[in-house]
């Protein structure tokens, strides 16, 4: 593929017509089911049909939106929205759940696939694992900067798309539990109630501070196409036909070196909050990207709609069309037309007659031939043979004309199914033996004195070699994570890695597909943490298929769907802590304090006082849940797990072996505590 693809959203048909008339190359959609935009409009399975029929005959791609996480008892489901995607032909299926991919790639090899930014792809270790598992493209996460993105590319093969327009989340891409503790409403899968934009302020001040401006880098696509970047991914399958055309105008006129001041103000003036920004790209990640949808903002759309709406009121002849006229004497008058490595014929039902009065003319012909008004296609070259003193209506040459492009239109449209075989799930049941226990911990300050009943000890990367000994001696094993926030940090967690695989550490945990490529490479046996979201028995099935030993299943599941997982991989559950609401590579405490002052003791207040934790390290922060998951009570409750995970965050060491004991021993919770999402699950 060209590099350069400008990719536009659609959320219903008009959508699509908008993005198509104004120069789209390729636009991305949803289903009714498993797309991260599940409160759009959508399609049926008729406007589908009908929304890639009008795609393909005007040459632009169409990407089916599959990027969810999706349950067992969903994926029956799931497989025929593959299919489906098969037999319309989709162009790509979008996917975050690497079990939906394993599948997808297992009865589907012909259909390309990209990785959605769900998948929190943050740099080219985790690129480099998609490549292995069948991944065409991946799109990248949005807080890269331009020099990392460079980078990635110069090291991985597959083609890299970005966002270059739109809402940029606080949270790294699939990382995000804030609306799914929060409400139920997961952002996993596609029901994210966006909580991020109420107000939460800095130590029970006011403010927005998860809430950042929209993106925009439209000026910089020649740059990043220079770059080697395959695709510019437009973002708001929720937004106005309107912002879809404004948004791919812009960045068409961009790449064409005609961007300007008045199509800016266009898009600022569709939509935007307090602004646009370009920081991640930039490098220059400051509190000045924070902005929220103000009443200007809004009242700003109003004047420009009208304006943006004709960009795509009538066809736009995208198409260029090689016509052959024949018109000879005894012979009926033909055409043939051909575009896209397609030809088609069409044939009147009367021959010319002798004139009486006037003869055709070459130019006169060419004239005729050439109006293509009305449709996606125009004259390029057209070729006349005619006989000397002939006559025919000018009805009969448009009548020709207009039969040669409905059937151009039809052959261009018409495209082979790609092939598509049925699933065999040989996935067994799961049996455990006994449950053990494993707990990680922020620091090695928070070490409890009684390990008794702890089998695994998940530490930092820096892990001392005299705590790898101790615990050696006790049979503990010691684990070393991956951080999540991956970023340019690559060559650094290799050696650290490398130092704690001398140490005489053997296991390391892992939550990006980044870690797990590192991981992989260093010959350590590899956990999986929560940030890998396994939401289904294949997800374990593609883990176990790249080594991994053990998995946390997402929180976001039930106690009654983790006890359905099948599968031999040993699986545990998070049954302790504070949870990661969000990890973000713009701390939200820096809109009000300096690091200094903040001293990493800080928390946001959400509009009802409720207090979140923030902690920052390896250059990224991460907001915690208010207060802990709690389970020691209930113990009995988790089916078919062997392990519970006590995850430790901000806890001194006495409250850790507390929390330790009561595990113990069963006991029941003292001061505030959840049961987060064990019970109630999401939606």
């Amino acid at each position: 593929m060209a590099k350069g693809e400008i990719l536009a959203p659609a959320g219903g048909i008009e959508a699509v017509y908008a993005a198509v008339r104004c120069g789209a190359n390729a636009v991305y959609l949803g289903s009714k089911f498993f797309n991260a935009r599940r409160n759009a409009a959508n399609f049926t399975d008729e406007e589908l049909v009908s929304a890639v029929e009008y795609c393909h005959s005007r040459n632009v791609r169409v990407y089916i939106t599959l990027n969810t996480l999706v349950s067992d008892d969903e994926l029956d489901l799931a497989i025929k929205e593959i299919e489906r995607a098969c037999s319309l032909p989709a162009d790509a299926l979008i996917l975050q759940d690497p079990g939906l991919a394993k599948i997808a790639e297992e009865i589907a090899p012909g259909m390309p696939l990209h990785a959605s930014t769900q998948m929190s792809v943050q740099s080219a270790e985790g690129v480099k694992l998609l490549e292995n598992a069948g991944f065409s493209r991946v799109v990248l996460a949005r807080e890269l900067s331009f020099d990392e993105i460079k980078a990635i590319k110069a090291q991985t093969k597959a083609e890299l798309e970005i966002f270059v327009h739109g809402a940029l989340c606080m949270c790294v891409s699939g990382q995000c539990l804030l609306s799914a503790v929060l409400g139920s409403r997961s952002g996993n899968r596609g029901l994210c109630a966006q909580p991020c934009r109420l107000p939460f302020g800095v130590n029970g001040g006011e403010g927005h501070a998860l809430s950042l401006k929209d993106l925009s880098v439209v000026s910089r696509l020649p740059e990043l196409k220079e770059a080697g970047i395959a695709s510019f991914k437009i973002e708001g399958r929720m937004k106005r036909p309107e912002y879809v055309a404004a948004a791919v105008t812009a960045c068409r006129k961009s790449l064409e070196g005609e961007y300007s001041d008045e199509l800016a103000g266009a898009l600022q003036s569709v939509f935007s909050r307090s602004g646009f920004t370009s920081g991640y790209l930039d490098g220059k990640i400051s509190p000045d990207m924070f902005g929220i949808r103000r009443k200007e903002d809004v009242e700003s759309a109003a004047p420009v709609l009208k304006k943006l709406a004709d960009y795509y009121d009538k066809e736009t002849p995208l198409i260029p069309v090689d016509f052959a006229l024949t018109c000879l004497e005894g012979e009926k008058i033909s055409l043939s037309a051909k575009a896209l490595g397609k030809t088609v014929f069409a044939e009147s039902d009367r021959e010319p007659e002798k004139a009486i009065n006037r003869a055709l003319t070459e130019d006169e012909l060419r004239e005729r031939v050439s109006k293509c008004g009305g449709t996606q296609f125009y004259a390029q070259n057209v070729e006349i043979e005619l006989d000397e003193g002939l006559s025919a209506p000018a009805s009969v040459f448009n009548a020709v004309r207009r039969q040669a492009l409905e059937e151009l239109d039809l052959s261009l449209s018409n495209r082979e199914n790609i092939p598509c075989s049925s699933f065999k799930n040989e996935t067994a049941p799961h049996k455990t033996s006994h449950r053990e226990i494993h707990i990680r911990l922020y620091d090695e300050k928070q070490l409890p004195s009684d390990l008794n009943g702890i089998t695994r000890v998940i530490l930092p990367l820096d892990v001392s070699k005299e705590t790898v000994g101790y615990f050696a001696a006790k049979g503990i094993e010691t684990a070393v994570e991956i951080p999540r926030a991956f970023f340019g940090n690559a060559e650094k967690y290799r050696r650290l890695l490398t130092e704690a695989f001398d140490r005489g550490v053997k296991t390391a945990l892992v939550s990006t597909l980044d870690g797990l490529n590192l991981a992989m490479e260093s010959g350590m046996r590899v956990s999986a943490g929560f940030g890998m979201n396994v939401f289904n028995s294949q997800s374990l099935e593609f883990l176990k298929e790249r080594g991994v030993k053990d998995a946390l299943v997402s929180p976001e599941m039930s106690l009654k769907q983790i006890s359905a997982l099948r599968g031999d991989m040993k699986r545990g559950v998070l049954a302790y802590g504070y949870l990661p609401l969000m990890l973000t590579r713009n701390c939200p405490v820096r809109t009000r304090l300096g690091c200094k002052e903040c001293g990493g003791k800080s928390h946001l207040t959400d509009r009802m006082g409720i207090d979140f934790p923030v902690v920052c390290k390896n250059g990224c922060s991460e907001l915690l849940n208010s207060r802990p998951v709690y389970l020691a009570d209930r113990l009995s409750e988790i089916k078919n797990a062997d392990y519970i995970l006590l995850y430790f965050t901000t806890e001194t060491r006495e409250q850790v072996e507390k929390i330790i004991s009561a595990y113990r021993n069963g006991s029941k919770p003292e001061g505030e505590f959840t049961r987060g999402l064990y019970y109630r699950g999401v939606e």
